[in-house]
C-alpha cells in the first residue's frame, strides 16, 4: 500500500503550504486501490479454481483485428494491373470485370466475418488455451480468401468452363472450411460459461451453431452444382452465401443486451445480496 501512494507522491504538492494537498491525494489513491484489491478478491474467492489457466483477450483481439485488416488488404492486389497496348486501355479495364466483382464480394464477406468475430469477443471475459487455438483456426482460414477469390476471377476472365469448373470448386472448399471453423468455437463457449460475460445468457453461441452449419452444407452444394451443372449457378450461392451471414449477423445489428463492461461489479452486488 505504501509503495502504491509513494508512487503517486512523487512529484511535490501544488497545493497547500503545510501538504495538505498531498494527504488528500494519497488518501484517494490508496482508497482506490484498496477498492480495486477488494473487488478483485471477490472474484477470486466467488469462482475459486474456475480462474487457474485464464487469460485477458487483449492480445487475442489485437491479432485478430491485425488479421483481418492484412486479409481486406490483400484482396485488391487480386485486382491486377491490365497491359493493354496503346488505345485499348478502355476495353482492358471493361474486360477486367470478374475482378473487380470478386474483390467486392470477398471485401463484404470478409467485413461480415470480422464483425461476426467482433461480436464474440465482445461477450468474452477471459480466454483459455482452446478458445486461442479455436480462434487461430478461425484467421487460418480467413487468411486463404484472397487466393481463391483472384483464381475466381481470374477464371472466369481468362479460363475455359473447366477452369471455372475447378475454381468454384476451390473456392466452395475454402469457404465452407472457413464456415467449419466457427463450429467448435461456439461449442467451447457454451461448454464453459465461465469464459463470458456475467449477462450473457445461456445456449446462446449454441443457437450459434446453426448459422455455420448452414454454411457448410450450402457452400458444399455450390461446388458440387458448379462442378457437375454449370459454375454460375455456384457463384450464385456464393453471393447468396454472403448476403445470408451479412442478414443473420449479430455483429451489424443493434443488441439488446446490455452486457457489464466490469462483470465483477455485477458479481459484487449479486454476493452481497445473497449475504
Amino acid at each position: 500500500m505504501t509503495v502504491q501512494v509513494s508512487k503517486h507522491l512523487s512529484a511535490p504538492a501544488a497545493a497547500g503550504p503545510d501538504g495538505e494537498g498531498s494527504r488528500l491525494a494519497g488518501h484517494l489513491v490508496a482508497k482506490s486501490y484498496a477498492g480495486g484489491q477488494e473487488r478483485d478478491a471477490v472474484m477470486r474467492e466467488a469462482l475459486g479454481d474456475q480462474e487457474v489457466g485464464l487469460a485477458e483477450t487483449t492480445r487475442l483481439e489485437a491479432l485478430s483485428d491485425g488479421t483481418f485488416a492484412i486479409v481486406i488488404t490483400l484482396l485488391v492486389l487480386e485486382i491486377h494491373r491490365p497491359g493493354a497496348a496503346v488505345g485499348h486501355l478502355g476495353k482492358e479495364l471493361i474486360q477486367a470485370w470478374p475482378s473487380y466483382v470478386a474483390y467486392a464480394v470477398a471485401f463484404v464477406y470478409v467485413g461480415v466475418v470480422w464483425l461476426n468475430h467482433h461480436y464474440m469477443i465482445e461477450r468474452l471475459r477471459k480466454l483459455d488455451l482452446t478458445l486461442n487455438w479455436l480462434n487461430l483456426s478461425i484467421l487460418g482460414t480467413v487468411a486463404l480468401i484472397p487466393f481463391p477469390t483472384g483464381v475466381l476471377a481470374n477464371a472466369f476472365r481468362d479460363g475455359n468452363l473447366m477452369d471455372q469448373k475447378a475454381a468454384v470448386v476451390l473456392y466452395a472448399l475454402v469457404a465452407a472450411l472457413m464456415s467449419a471453423a466457427w463450429l467448435p468455437t461456439f461449442i467451447h463457449l457454451n461448454r464453459n460459461p465461465r469464459l463470458l460475460k456475467t449477462d450473457v445468457p445461456s445456449g446462446m453461441f449454441a443457437a450459434q451453431v446453426v448459422r455455420p452449419a448452414v454454411g457448410v452444407l450450402l457452400y458444399a452444394g455450390g461446388g458440387v452444382l458448379g462442378w457437375f451443372i454449370h459454375p454460375a449457378v455456384a457463384v450464385a450461392i456464393f453471393i447468396f452465401m454472403v448476403c445470408y451471414y451479412a442478414a443473420t449477423s449479430c455483429g451489424v445489428r443493434a443488441d439488446p443486451l446490455k452486457i457489464d463492461r466490469d462483470p465483477s461489479e455485477s458479481l459484487t452486488a449479486k454476493i452481497k445480496t445473497r449475504s
